[in-house]
């Protein structure tokens, strides 16, 4: 049974932002979601909005979608994530991804070669370092190099397993999640074909690899839902936050997959020309079915049921371009209160931090 989770955004600023996405996080837990997931970029973090939605829940399993994995030294994100777990009794996942190879090496200056081999290094260190307290952890790698021998006492974490959880599109970054996460974090932009064309088969390959079983890895997947009583007005959102992934060649191997080079050169035209009513128009009806959902909120849950059978966790987001943070946090509620009927009939979910 897929477990539902939605991305909290709170509007505002200053204190006012994190009691009101304290505020989406109750409303959500209240009306039966798994989760609650945040992410970060170049002007917020990730783990000190964890740290408030933790107290502001009992229940819900907190993810990342995603951290930023390069952000932030092993030894940090262990100690981090030690907090976070002990601070929400052990309802935290740490979704971790590098960005693009430009996000990297300019926005981190960290090397943006072999990404995937780097993040598989860092979960691999993350993993000796949850066990600090069994003794010195030493590692030497391409990427990270450590040598920690505790001068103090070091508790052992809340939970025995951190559940870390791979952000990959390309088939490599796919892999990583294979070999050393325990749940892929899809892109937006995945499809049921993407899904069953590419990143299944990638997952598993790189479980084998590892000797692992590709069943044991969770698909979590993020959908963008667009959704308002003016369709035309949810069909522009949905269709302008796609266009903004399609002017990346990060995804060309999904547009072409889908027989979509055509369209998406298109698309680049008009983002080039910058000429939002054509770019809004060059994506067409069959893109935006297969990759989100553009409903009025009663239509929603039949909406979302479209998807949901391709994912373990399926994230509900509202289209994360065009939108202000307070437009944002409107639409999550809309969303939050769509799905309350439908997870209120729904029988009882496995927890989302069995994978």
């Amino acid at each position: 049974m897929t477990r539902f989770g939605v991305n909290t955004f709170g509007g505002g600023f200053g204190p006012e932002r994190f009691a009101r996405g304290q505020a989406l996080a109750r409303r959500a837990e209240d009306a039966g979601f798994a989760s609650v997931w945040v992410g970060e970029l170049y002007n917020r973090s990730a783990p000190v909005p964890m740290a408030m939605l933790s107290v502001a829940t009992e229940r819900v399993t907190i993810g990342t979608n995603i951290a930023y994995g390069v952000g932030r030294s092993p030894l940090m994100w262990a100690a981090e994530a030690r907090d976070l777990d002990e601070l929400s009794g052990g309802r935290v996942i740490l979704g971790l991804g590098n960005g693009t190879k430009t996000m990297m090496e300019r926005w981190h200056g960290v090397d943006g070669s072999a990404p995937a081999v780097r993040m598989e290094e860092l979960v691999t260190v993350l993993r000796k370092l949850w066990k600090l307290h069994e003794g010195p952890v030493s590692h030497q790698g391409r990427f990270y190099s450590l040598d920690l021998r505790p001068t103090a006492d070091t508790p052992p974490p809340f939970r025995e397993r951190l559940p870390i959880y791979v952000a990959g599109v390309n088939p490599r970054m796919v892999e990583a999640a294979g070999r050393v996460g325990d749940g892929l974090v899809g892109h937006p932009m995945f499809t049921k074909l993407y899904i069953d064309e590419v990143a299944r088969p990638a997952l598993a390959k790189g479980a084998a690899h590892a000797e692992r079983d590709p069943d044991a890895i969770a698909m979590c997947g993020v959908l963008m839902c667009a959704v308002d009583d003016d369709l035309d007005a949810a069909r522009r959102r949905l269709a302008f936050a796609a266009a903004q992934y399609a002017a990346s060649r990060v995804y060309d191997k999904l547009f072409a997959l889908h027989g979509w080079a055509a369209e998406q050169e298109a698309i680049r035209a008009a983002v080039r020309a910058g000429d939002e009513d054509a770019v809004v128009a060059a994506v067409t009806d069959e893109m935006l079915s297969a990759i989100g959902v553009v409903c009025r909120p009663d239509d929603l849950a039949a909406e979302v049921a479209r998807h949901a059978a391709d994912y373990d966790d399926l994230v509900l987001t509202p289209p994360p371009w065009g939108l202000s943070p307070e437009d944002a946090e409107d639409v999550t509620v809309v969303l939050i209160d769509a799905m309350r009927e439908a997870l209120s009939r729904a029988s009882s979910e496995r927890p989302l931090t069995s994978a």
